[in-house]
C-alpha cells in the first residue's frame, strides 16, 4: 500500500491538537507537585525557623536588660529584622512577626516575676532578698504565639497557593527556658 500526500495530509490534520491536550494533562500534575514540593519546603522552612528564633531569643534575653526598648530590640534580631521598627515579618514567612516572640521573665517558682524588677541591679537586690523573692528573675522564657491571644497558641501556616489550604495548619510550637544570666548588668 502506498502512501499518498492526501493520505498523509489527513492524518496529519487529525492529530494537530493531540500535543497540546497532552501537555495540558501532564502540566496539571507537574505544576501541582512543583507547587507542593515548594510549599512544602516552606512550611519546614518555618517550623525551623521558629526553633531557631526561640533559641536566639532566649540566649539574648538572658544577657541583656528587660526594659521594653530592649525586649523590642530582642524580638527584631531573633527573627533576623534588626534596625527596624513597626510589626516587621520572617523574611519568607509573613506568618512570624516580632509581635509573636513572647519573652518572660520568671522567678523561683517559674511563674512570671511580680512586680518586676526596675532595672537589673534591682533584680539582683530582689534576689537578695527574702521578702522580694517573688520580684527575682531567676528564668526566662521565650516561646512564639499568637498574637492577640492570651494561651500561647501557635501560630498558623498559610500556604502561598490558594490550592494548598490543606497545607494551612499550626506549626508546631518552640519554647525555651534558660537560667538569667546577666539580665544586662553591668558591674
Amino acid at each position: 500500500m502506498r502512501r499518498t500526500g492526501k493520505t498523509f495530509e489527513m492524518n496529519t490534520r487529525r492529530q494537530s491538537g493531540v500535543m497540546a491536550v497532552e501537555f495540558a494533562l501532564i502540566a496539571v500534575v507537574f505544576f501541582t507537585l512543583l507547587l507542593g514540593i515548594i510549599e512544602f519546603g516552606r512550611f519546614m522552612y518555618l517550623w525551623n525557623t521558629v526553633q531557631e528564633v526561640t533559641r536566639n531569643a532566649a540566649r539574648a534575653a538572658v544577657v541583656s536588660d528587660f526594659s521594653v526598648a530592649s525586649v523590642d530590640r530582642i524580638q527584631r534580631d531573633a527573627i533576623f529584622r534588626s534596625g527596624t521598627s513597626g510589626t516587621v515579618w520572617l523574611p519568607a514567612g509573613s506568618e512570624l512577626t516580632n509581635l509573636n516572640v513572647n519573652i518572660q521573665y520568671l522567678n523561683q517558682a517559674q511563674v512570671p516575676a511580680s512586680p518586676m524588677p526596675s532595672s537589673p541591679a534591682d533584680n539582683l537586690a530582689a534576689c537578695m532578698d527574702i521578702t522580694r523573692i517573688n520580684s527575682c528573675i531567676r528564668f526566662v522564657e521565650v516561646n512564639v504565639c499568637q498574637q492577640d491571644k492570651q494561651d500561647c497558641d501557635p501560630i498558623q501556616y498559610v500556604p502561598m497557593v490558594g490550592l494548598f489550604t490543606i497545607f494551612a495548619i499550626d506549626i508546631p510550637g518552640s519554647s525555651v527556658r534558660m537560667p538569667a544570666e546577666s539580665l544586662g548588668l553591668r558591674p
